[in-house]
């Protein structure tokens, strides 16, 4: 085998999320009001024009349930590791839920959203643990589309830390609680990311996954109208999960 032949492998074998980054002296975690983390660069650089490459080119806006044959071997290589449980029982470990990687997955990825999206929420009750993993290697110098984590339900300024911009590499998780609350300033257009829920069940995760699917065929017929209902939302609007 030549030496092209052996790195090409070797960069097929590797994992691209690996847990032990989460070691980084520049990791957050917290647990009061809620337990969340917040992890740079825990992607490695060379990996970001491959996944570019094979995020899946969806034509609406929002989170869809991941498929396979959407994306390419890179992005499915990242959802294998997001799903593995040494990556979850690092997680786990942080923010205090032992063996959270014997829990059940749902992966969603968005490409891009519309201003409807990003009001404030805590997450279903059916999700123990969300953690996102951003793929954008650039972002403007604006709040809109940046997360936050929040004191409360009715203020989008009110922030935990400061605001997390969705750049290549960054990760956050949280464990889902009544006051869990999070979201961002309406934002439209590009916003590559990918999530993974630890649930209660198999059978949330049915549910979730079948609803994901008729979000996506709605939005493929009405699109246009998705964009209009949330074009003017108040900067504060919230919902419970």
């Amino acid at each position: 085998m030549n030496a092209a032949a052996q790195t090409l492998n070797e960069t097929a074998s590797e994992a691209l999320l690996d847990p032990s980054r989460l070691e980084r002296a520049d990791t957050v975690v917290h647990d009061r009001p809620f337990a969340f983390l917040i992890a740079r660069e825990q992607l490695p650089t060379t990996a970001a024009a491959d996944l570019a490459r094979d995020f899946p080119l969806y034509p609406n806006a929002g989170f869809f349930p991941y498929e396979e044959r959407d994306c390419g071997p890179s992005v499915n290589r990242l959802v294998t590791d997001l799903t593995s449980r040494a990556f979850a029982n690092a997680i786990g470990a942080r923010l205090g839920i032992p063996d959270l990687g014997d829990k059940p997955t749902l992966v969603t990825i968005c490409r891009s959203l519309n201003k409807r999206h990003g009001t404030i929420h805590t997450d279903s009750r059916s999700k123990i643990v969300t953690a996102l993993i951003y793929l954008n290697e650039s972002w403007p110098d604006i709040s809109e589309g940046c997360l936050r984590f929040l004191n409360r339900i009715d203020d989008i300024d009110d922030l935990v830390v400061p605001e997390v911009r969705p750049l290549y590499g960054r990760l956050v998780a949280f464990r889902r609680a009544d006051n869990s609350f999070h979201g961002h300033l309406p934002h439209e257009g590009e916003r590559r990311v990918v999530q993974v829920a630890w649930l209660t069940s198999e059978e949330e995760k049915l549910r979730k996954t079948q609803r994901g699917k008729f979000a996506r065929l709605f939005k493929k017929l009405f699109g246009a109208i998705d964009r209009r209902l949330g074009a003017g939302r108040d900067r504060n609007a919230a919902h419970r999960d």
